[in-house]
C-alpha cells in the first residue's frame, strides 16, 4: 500500500525488482556529497553498491521503504531487523531532488515503523562532515554516542601472541552471542548466522577458548573481543577489507594506533548515533556501517 505524505511522493516498501534503480541512486547520492566535502564516497564503486543494496532488499531481515515522484524511484532506506538492537541505511536521495524533505520523511518512516513493532532502539552511522544528515537525525532524537575513523589499506602482516583464528562454525554460535551480550548488551546471532553461511565469520580462540569474533571485518561487517589483542588478530587475520573498509572507534586509542603503525590509512571520520536505550559496550569491538 502506498502512502501519500507530500503532495508529489508516493512512499512504498521495496522489493528485489528495486535493486538496480535503488544501488545507482544511493552509488550517485553518497558521490555527490562526498565530492561537495572534498572526501572520498563510503560508496565507491558503483556495482558493489548495486549488489550491497540488491542484497538487503532480498534478506528479510530488513525492512525496506522506496521513495517515488511521478512513478520514478528518488530514494530509499533500510532498517536491519535481525537482532535485538535496529539499525538504519543506507538513506539515498536522488541528487537532483535532495534537500526537499524526501531524507526525513524516509528516516520518520523506519523509526516510526520501529515503534510501532515496540522496538524503539535504534542505531546509525553518519560521516562527520555531513552536518545536514547529523542535524536531521539530531531533530528526530538520535544522539552523537562516539566518534569513529573508517580504516583502509593493505592487509596487516602481524601474528598477535597466543591468539588462534579460524572460520566460524554454527556450534559457535552459542558463545559469539554470548560475548557480543557481555560487550554490547544485545545479541546479533541472525546476522553472525548469515555471515557463517556466507563465509565470512571467524573467531578468535586463547587458551582454547573463544574470546573474540567477526561476522567480517569489513564496511558491513562487525566485531567484538574481550580485549583489543582479540580484535587485533581479526584484523590482521583479514585479506582484504571490502568496501571503503572498516570502522573503529576513535577513542580506543591503542588499537587505532595499532592499525597506523601496520600501514593503515584513516579514510574518513564518522559519528555512531542511537535512539533508544544504549551501553556503553564493556570490551573491544568494531562497528558495523549499520552499528
Amino acid at each position: 500500500m502506498k502512502i501519500n505524505d507530500q503532495k508529489e511522493t508516493e512512499f512504498r516498501e521495496g522489493s528485489v525488482n528495486d535493486g538496480i534503480a535503488c544501488g545507482k541512486i544511493c552509488f550517485s547520492a553518497f558521490k555527490t556529497i562526498a565530492d561537495q566535502h572534498h572526501f572520498p564516497s563510503e560508496f565507491p564503486q558503483l556495482e558493489p553498491t548495486v549488489s550491497i543494496i540488491s542484497s538487503m532488499l532480498a534478506n528479510s531481515g530488513f525492512y525496506s521503504v522506496i521513495a517515488e515522484r511521478n512513478g520514478e524511484i528518488v530514494g530509499s532506506n533500510f532498517l536491519d531487523e535481525r537482532g535485538s538492537i535496529l539499525g538504519i541505511g543506507p538513506i539515498s536521495i536522488d541528487p537532483t531532488v535532495q534537500n526537499t524533505g524526501i531524507g526525513r520523511q524516509l528516516m520518520q518512516n523506519v523509526v516510526d515503523r520501529a515503534i510501532s513493532q515496540g522496538r524503539p532502539n535504534i542505531r546509525l552511522h553518519t560521516a562527520s562532515h555531513h552536518g545536514r544528515s547529523i542535524s536531521l537525525y539530531s531533530k528526530i532524537g538520535f544522539k552523537v554516542q562516539a566518534p569513529m575513523v573508517i580504516l583502509q589499506g593493505p592487509r596487516i602482516q602481524e601474528v598477535v601472541p597466543n591468539t588462534k583464528v579460524r572460520q566460524a562454525q554454527s556450534s559457535d554460535l552459542d558463545a559469539i552471542s554470548h560475548l557480543c551480550e557481555m560487550v554490547h548488551g544485545c545479541q546479533r546471532q541472525q546476522e553472525v548466522s548469515e555471515a557463517i553461511i556466507q563465509g565470512t565469520a571467524s573467531v578468535v580462540e586463547r587458551a582454547g577458548r573463544i574470546t573474540g569474533y567477526a561476522s567480517e571485518v569489513s564496511f558491513f561487517g562487525h566485531a567484538v573481543g574481550e580485549t583489543n589483542d582479540d580484535i587485533k588478530a581479526l584484523i590482521a587475520a583479514t585479506s582484504e577489507y571490502k568496501g571503503a573498509g572498516f570502522l573503529l572507534p576513535m577513542t580506543n586509542h591503542d588499537l587505532l594506533t595499532w592499525c597506523l603503525a601496520n600501514g593503515l590509512k584513516i579514510v574518513m571520520s564518522m559519528v555512531h548515533m542511537t535512539r533508544g536505550l544504549y551501553n556503553q559496550p564493556q570490551g573491544a569491538y568494531l562497528p558495523s556501517i549499520l552499528y
